[in-house]
């Protein structure tokens, strides 16, 4: 039996949802995935628009290289912007999923509509954007908030619970959906529960992601190098993106 290395990126700085989310990918993981968790030392402690993305991108990127040098079989970007995605993969020579777009593809594999519980209202056009992006527009019924910022998702978890299991009932009722999307790295873990207490599939993207990730390992499919995602081309980086050049 072949072992598997997963590295499991949260592109913020907040260490305790590092580990959230690595509970959360070890127990979707199979006995035979090891499941590498890292975060950036430096950056922002949580990501909520266009510009925390943008400061997230390069821990992001140095993650993947120094993942890259471990040779890690596969990587997660485990936000649900799955900020830097496309040039992860130029970097990566292993395959490399974000969270958003390996939930929702789990989603339209159980339902034919599904919905997004998020954070703030904010994010929800960021949200209409990677589903334009992937192709699941048509696949979604509605975007809904709990109205807390990520990071209450650890300081005050039981309110943020109890508001996303409220949303997601009221997606169910009122928008028709047959299946929940968690819309927030720091929603892993809780998704079992959501979908017992629900009575509908409810997928947190880690999950997701670790297997969609495992069985691109498994079957020896990597991104391929043939086209826009054809590693970067050579040229001097300097200052802190030094690091960053693959030759």
């Amino acid at each position: 039996m072949s072992d598997y290395c997963i590295q499991l990126i949260n592109p913020n700085t907040c260490q305790a949802m590092t580990e959230k989310m690595a509970r959360a990918a070890r127990e979707a993981a199979p006995a035979d995935t090891r499941i590498l968790a890292v975060n950036p030392q430096e950056g922002v402690p949580s990501i909520e628009g266009h510009f925390d993305e943008a400061v997230a991108v390069t821990g992001v990127l140095q993650q993947i290289a120094a993942g890259r040098q471990q040779g890690v079989d596969g990587h997660i970007i485990a936000c649900f912007g799955d900020p830097g995605l496309r040039a992860a993969r130029e970097l990566a020579t292993a395959p490399v999923v974000g969270i958003a777009e390996a939930a929702m593809h789990m989603a339209t594999l159980v339902a034919t509509k599904f919905s997004i519980v998020t954070t703030l209202p904010r994010t929800v056009i960021i949200a209409r954007h990677l589903l334009q992006q992937y192709g699941f527009s048509d696949h979604c019924a509605s975007v809904r908030t709990i109205e807390l910022p990520v990071l209450a998702l650890e300081e005050q978890e039981a309110v943020a619970r109890e508001e996303t299991r409220r949303q997601c009932l009221e997606a169910i009722k009122h928008d028709h959906c047959g299946a929940i999307v968690l819309g927030c790295g720091g929603m892993a873990g809780i998704a079992r529960e959501l979908t017992r207490e629900t009575g509908v599939p409810v997928i947190d993207g880690v999950s997701a992601a670790v297997r969609l990730v495992g069985s691109l390992a498994a079957l020896g499919l990597t991104t391929s190098k043939h086209g826009d995602l054809a590693y970067p081309l050579k040229k001097p980086l300097t200052g802190m993106f030094a690091g960053l050049n693959p030759f």
